[in-house]
């Protein structure tokens, strides 16, 4: 928070927050050599619509959704939380290789919403024990998370890469051999240790009960987060607007790899400008420099324009994802961090479910601009108001 901002230079990361930093790091090394090929291998190989990638990914959106505020709750509830994080990210790697045994896709849909679910039990009971380790650096530590992060999927998209051009436009290998990754990241979580959480009296499982009790500040950030993820779509209706200008799915992966490599680069500065300036200030502009790529992705045309607006794109993240999860940690007791996360995350989610559907069904309709211009103007809009915003 401000009045601390001027201590936090100088501290040095815990070993822990490090260890879930490879944890993430290997765990979107496997993801993301998928993430970026899933839609293409959907629309081009198995023949679907742009509706349905939106259905898919809003359904698995949804689905992680529910369990990350579950599981958010349950973490609070039983105090532990490193529980979570090794269950969530085995199920996550044993979804990865189901596409490339079986290639339909009801099979594609199923991995896809069974990866969520490994996400769904995993994400907040790992982003309260970040926040547990905080010492007045909570943005750095999340910043350095993302980062980390962040790395694996500019790393994982590059393999894929590579394999494509190895083995002739394989895509059921890459999904098979993406679970080597996913491997060495469960085995690294087998090393998480939780942190005590001191107060004896745990929050009962009651969303109600959490809300009531909830400070203002973070009511009106989550609400404000909410309203903004409704236009958040996917960012595989980002890919396939690169493939669909550049006419290869290389260069959509390229670019997306491009937006990786820069949001890893500067999540943890962001997350250390955050701590020293303000939370409020580093979220606003990040939601205004949002507005103005997807203003240019409305608009864009050459494959140059494509790469410039996705490395902005990757300024946008590092400056908001990470952050979000680090000032709600300074707002909420260590306690309640779960239930807090996991309830932002759950609602953020659920938004998402129907941005990506609306996305989806709007670019079938009439073209990618019009979805991409609402979410441009909504963004702008959230984002002065944050700026304004007092932590």
């Amino acid at each position: 928070m401000e009045q601390s901002e001027n201590k936090t230079s100088g501290k040095k990361l815990p070993s822990q927050v490090k260890l879930l930093g490879a944890v993430s790091l290997f765990t979107d090394i496997a993801s993301e050599m998928l993430y970026p090929i899933t839609p293409i291998f959907l629309t081009a190989v198995i023949g679907s619509s742009m509706a349905v990638v939106g259905l898919m990914e809003g359904l698995a959106e949804i689905t992680a959704g529910f369990l990350k505020g579950y599981f958010g709750f349950l973490s609070d509830k039983i105090k532990k939380r490193s529980l979570f994080v090794t269950l969530g990210y085995s199920v996550s790697a044993l979804s990865k290789p189901l596409p490339g045994l079986f290639p339909a896709l009801g099979v594609v849909l199923g991995s896809r919403i069974t990866d969520r679910i490994g996400k769904g039990i995993r994400t907040a009971p790992r982003d309260a024990l970040l926040g547990s380790y905080s010492d007045n650096n909570s943005g750095a530590i999340f910043g350095f998370h993302r980062g980390m992060d962040t790395l694996g999927a500019a790393i994982g998209p590059l393999i894929s890469l590579l394999l494509l051009e190895l083995y002739h436009e394989n895509y059921r290998l890459i999904f098979i051999l993406a679970f080597i990754p996913s491997l060495v990241a469960v085995g690294f979580t087998l090393f998480v240790k939780d942190k005590k959480i001191h107060k004896t009296p745990g929050p009962k499982l009651n969303l109600r009960e959490f809300w009531n009790g909830a400070p203002r500040k973070y009511k009106m950030l989550l609400t404000l987060l909410t309203l903004f993820s409704l236009v958040n779509s996917s960012d595989v209706f980002l890919i396939l607007r690169s493939v669909n200008e550049a006419g290869s799915p290389v260069t959509g992966i390229a670019a997306y790899i491009f937006y990786n490599i820069v949001y890893a680069a500067f999540s943890f500065p962001a997350g250390k400008l955050a701590d020293r300036f303000g939370k409020h200030r580093i979220m606003g502009t990040g939601l205004l420099i949002f507005s103005f790529v997807y203003a240019g992705f409305a608009l864009a045309s050459g494959i140059i324009i494509i790469f410039l607006l996705f490395g902005i794109y990757g300024i946008y993240a590092a400056g908001t994802e990470g952050i979000s999860k680090a000032w709600i940690s300074d707002i909420v007791p260590d306690e309640k961090r779960g239930s807090a996360i996991g309830l932002l995350t759950m609602l953020v989610s659920f938004a998402a479910f129907a941005g990506s559907l609306m996305t989806g069904l709007l670019w079938d309709l009439a073209g990618p601009s019009l979805p991409f211009f609402i979410s441009s103007f909504t963004a702008l809009i959230i984002g002065a108001v944050l700026l304004f915003m007092k932590e």
